[in-house]
């Protein structure tokens, strides 16, 4: 099978979210799984807006390095790749708002987004995963206890992560969770967001069970 689709697809991914100012720099890391079982990720030090097919890295889902310079945070994507069959791309990247929530409530468990009916929908509950040190074997394992319901993620003090079936979920992922994060950042300098009812939260999420996990 041929793997260039999804390395394009990955090349993409990275000026998309820069574009969206969801990646400064060399910040975040993407990956796709290839047909042969291999990972390719985006390298270490490069900005994305600037990553190149020759500068992706390939490495086993072990964590064998088998060309170039993987993300020094490749440990929670192969934890996903390793956890959840059906990943077939993860994504991290620095949502400026989504990352502002973690650090101005520290306490949530989860961004509370019980009021928009689209969010419930389109990707149900968006938790906050632990803090851990960048670059450590803790990113990955701080996500296996919310593997594999969750897709979208906010790694707290950190970013955002998303895994999908094809990289624009992923990428997806990561877009609308800043979006969601300013419009309630704006509802809060309104007063504060309003949950919906609890009827509705149950008609919306027996919905949201019937479309399934993906990332819409």
């Amino acid at each position: 099978m041929d793997a260039t689709g999804p390395l394009h697809d990955l090349l993409d991914g990275c000026r998309r979210l820069h574009a969206a100012g969801l990646l400064a720099a060399s910040d975040g890391n993407l990956s796709v799984r290839l047909p042969n079982g291999l990972i390719a990720m985006t390298p270490s030090g490069v900005p994305k807006a600037k990553v190149r097919l020759e500068d992706l890295a390939h490495l086993t889902l072990e964590g064998e390095i088998l060309s170039g310079r993987p993300s020094s945070e490749r440990a929670m994507h192969l934890a996903i790749y390793r956890a959840v069959p059906e990943a077939k791309a993860v994504v991290h990247a620095h949502p400026p708002t989504a990352i502002a929530w973690s650090l101005a409530r520290p306490a949530l468990k989860e961004l509370p987004a019980d009021g928009l009916p689209e969010v419930i929908l389109a990707a149900g509950r968006i938790p906050i995963v632990p803090m851990a040190t960048p670059g450590t074997e803790a990113m990955g394992s701080n996500l296996l206890p919310f593997l594999p319901e969750h897709r979208l993620l906010i790694l707290a003090r950190h970013g955002g992560l998303c895994w999908g079936e094809h990289l624009d979920e992923a990428v997806g992922g990561l877009e609308r969770l800043e979006q969601v994060a300013q419009i309630l950042w704006r509802a809060e300098a309104l007063g504060g967001a309003k949950p919906l009812a609890e009827s509705e939260l149950t008609e919306l999420r027996a919905l949201r069970a019937k479309i399934g996990p993906r990332i819409i």
